[in-house]
């Protein structure tokens, strides 16, 4: 097949259509899931690997919409549609619609998450809630394997405080953040965190 018949070949069986209702479709889903997601608390690494996963459809998508084609009679191969009368084919005007409604909706997220959360830059703490948060300790020595020992005894005290039942315990991948060998504003990353008391220790 010569490369410009390939092209029309291409073009013909709508897969450049189909590349583009994706890729507006996929990126208006990133953006939803990155938007939704952390206020559930799901880490960022899921997050990533749905995204990843999304990336990795593209070619699924596009190499189904060379071998497949949508008719009112359901979904037939390519050959098989090309042999109907051409009165039974449906235009193929769906991925007009996706790519609009999917452009729309990945910039409505977008203004919803750059201009709904600047304004609450702290959360709210509710008093009459027991809430804690456990910082990673820090390692005071030279000895850096003193540092697995530091997140050792972080990760056994959230595991022991989240078996209290009436207390919230900020996770581990929340609180990874406040790393650092900087002083800490313990005040301030409370009201980051909505959280009434905080555990810090060192090693």
């Amino acid at each position: 097949m010569r490369i410009d018949n390939f092209f029309a070949e291409l073009k013909r069986r709508n897969v450049y259509k189909v590349a583009v209702a994706y890729i507006v479709g996929g990126w208006a889903l990133a953006q939803g899931l990155a938007q939704v997601l952390p206020v559930f608390s799901v880490p960022t690494w899921v997050i990533q690997l749905l995204v990843l996963l999304i990336v990795m459809g593209l070619p699924i998508a596009l190499g189904l919409a060379w071998a497949f084609e949508l008719t009112p009679q359901g979904i037939k191969r390519t050959e098989t549609a090309d042999a109907m009368p051409e009165a039974t084919r449906r235009k193929k005007y769906v991925w007009i619609y996706v790519v609009v409604i999917g452009g729309l909706l990945s910039i409505g997220l977008f203004f919803l998450g750059r201009y709904s959360a600047a304004p609450t830059k702290y959360a709210a703490v509710d008093t009459s809630v027991k809430s804690i948060a456990v910082l990673p300790f820090e390692n005071l020595s030279d000895d850096k394997q003193n540092t697995y020992f530091a997140d050792g005894v972080q990760d056994q005290i959230l595991t022991n405080l989240a078996k209290v039942s009436d207390l919230r315990v900020i996770s581990h991948t929340t609180v990874r953040q406040y790393k650092s060998g900087e002083p800490r504003n313990l005040r301030e990353i409370g009201k980051q965190l909505g959280v009434t008391h905080i555990l810090e220790g060192s090693v």
